[in-house]
């Protein structure tokens, strides 16, 4: 017997919004009581910058989360204390490996609740950080959405997240059309599943435009030496000043130390929700696919780690909604057995081709934002003096590369560049059509059946990337890192 269909609110998805929540999120507790959160919060910029946000919350009295009575107050908490917490650990000289009890308890209690680990991850600075300037108009569009907190108080960090909550909204329709393609596709309904794939990879290219915003008004100087170090975790930060990762102290003395990867891009579930729709299987990275291009059965579970990893700081119901999914996914087995369909096939090769156009997207962003920027930092660094160098004092933002591979790390502590290469590469592998196939699938310079395999543009045949753009020309080298883990 087959597995039912998922009903969206029982994973509180919403069938406007997807995985951001249907009502707008909470601008403060309601309950006077937690208005010592709200205070730091409200003046977190000021306080790193006057150095006395650590005094501040030492002072702050352990508050009960009893008071918390409705799911948006419980996600308020929680993006109020990761916030807090984040700017506690990296708002100092040098970064703190002890969260106190007053942030620590409440933390932790709200952690359980939301199913969350004890980090700020994308949740808490994007699903359940925003509002809308008007109410009565759409959120989906960037000129309708505020921030409501960030660690800086910058335009290019309210950006930043902005245009993540901007994406979900756009891609939210996306998540029932998709949900109904599977039950299409359980009928025979060739037409409806073709119609939901068309309007998938429309969708599809909207989120890539809305991506491409981002350079409007996040500069890369800002976001690489001001925000970055903010959303950066607790796991792989030996550099940066964490060897054994942070230790919540909950008054017990027996809190060990966690690492955490950081908030990033790579816990929206959205991108897993595409992925299993249409049957995109990503392999630890360096791997390559074992069984034939050609088969028709449904694709495995994702045995990536750091995809899997990466469900561990999604929302619990959302975590759960994509365990679903990959029960019931069927699109790309019933368009490899209607292959004759061609209406049917060129939709679903239609949609891989957007999603992997939003992969190369990505990819350029991260070299502009991360990969030209820690190169400028290296190239200053070269041109100090030995006594200058000495005198210097560490910047967390250039601790958060340095280590003896030499790797460069978005905020979830991992080198990206590698993974996002092969992920997008890995997005064209499901394609039905062989040619399709063939125009979507990078491979060496040579030729199988007499045909060239094909890179995308501005790629050469061996897989490194050229990009032109304001800064001039570079390449991505797999030994850099990426921006923030989408």
């Amino acid at each position: 017997m087959l597995p039912p269909l998922p009903r969206l609110s029982d994973y509180d998805i919403s069938p406007h919004n997807g995985f951001l929540p249907a009502e707008v999120p909470l601008e403060i507790l309601p309950a006077p009581y937690y208005k010592p959160w709200e205070t730091v919060a409200r003046n977190l910029q000021s306080l790193i910058l006057s150095k006395r946000l650590r005094q501040i919350v030492d002072a702050l009295p352990i508050l009960s989360t009893d008071l918390l009575l409705t799911e948006p107050e419980w996600r308020r908490a929680y993006s109020l204390l990761g916030f807090i917490a984040h700017a506690y650990i990296w708002g100092g000289a040098t970064p703190s490996d002890t969260v106190p009890p007053s942030v620590s308890i409440p933390f932790l209690q709200t952690c359980q609740h939301l199913e969350l680990p004890a980090v700020a991850t994308y949740a808490g600075v994007v699903l359940w950080n925003w509002r809308p300037l008007f109410t009565g108009e759409a959120i989906d569009s960037l000129d309708n959405l505020s921030t409501l907190m960030t660690f800086t108080g910058s335009l290019d960090e309210s950006w930043f997240y902005l245009v993540s909550t901007a994406i979900e909204a756009t891609a939210g329709p996306i998540i029932p059309m998709m949900v109904e393609a599977i039950g299409a596709a359980r009928c025979k309904d060739s037409a409806t599943v073709t119609e939901c794939l068309r309007s998938f990879a429309e969708r599809l290219d909207d989120l890539g435009a809305l991506l491409e915003r981002m350079y409007e008004s996040c500069d890369p100087h800002v976001f690489y030496h001001r925000i970055r170090p903010f959303l950066a975790g607790s796991k792989n930060m030996a550099s940066a000043g964490l060897p054994n990762g942070v230790m919540f102290d909950d008054n017990t003395g027996t809190q060990p130390y966690v690492q955490f990867s950081g908030g990033s891009n790579a816990q929206s579930s959205v991108i897993q929700f595409f992925d299993i729709v249409l049957g995109v299987e990503h392999r630890p990275t360096g791997e390559k696919r074992a069984d034939s291009s050609d088969s028709e059965g449904p694709v495995p579970a994702p045995t990536h780690n750091f995809i899997v990893e990466m469900r561990k700081y999604m929302p619990g119901p959302h975590r759960r909604f994509l365990e679903h999914m990959e029960s019931i996914a069927n699109i790309r087995e019933y368009v490899a057995g209607n292959r004759k369909n061609r209406a049917l096939v060129i939709a679903f090769d239609a949609a891989l081709a957007m999603l992997r156009a939003l992969r190369d997207k990505h990819i350029q962003m991260v070299s502009r934002y991360i990969i030209v920027k820690s190169r400028e930092s290296r190239s200053n660094s070269r041109s100090l003096s030995p006594k200058q160098a000495a005198g210097q004092v560490m910047n967390i933002a250039n601790a958060l590369h340095r280590g003896d591979s030499r790797k460069l790390r978005g905020t979830g502590g991992t080198a990206l560049i590698s993974f996002l290469k092969q992920a997008r590469d890995e997005t064209g592998e499901p394609a039905i059509d062989a040619w399709a196939r063939r125009l979507l699938n990078n491979g060496p310079a040579a030729f199988n059946d007499g045909v060239a395999r094909l890179g995308k543009m501005n790629e050469h045949l061996d897989g490194e990337v050229e990009i032109v753009g304001l800064a001039g020309t570079w390449s991505v080298d797999d030994s850099e890192g990426g921006i923030c883990h989408w």
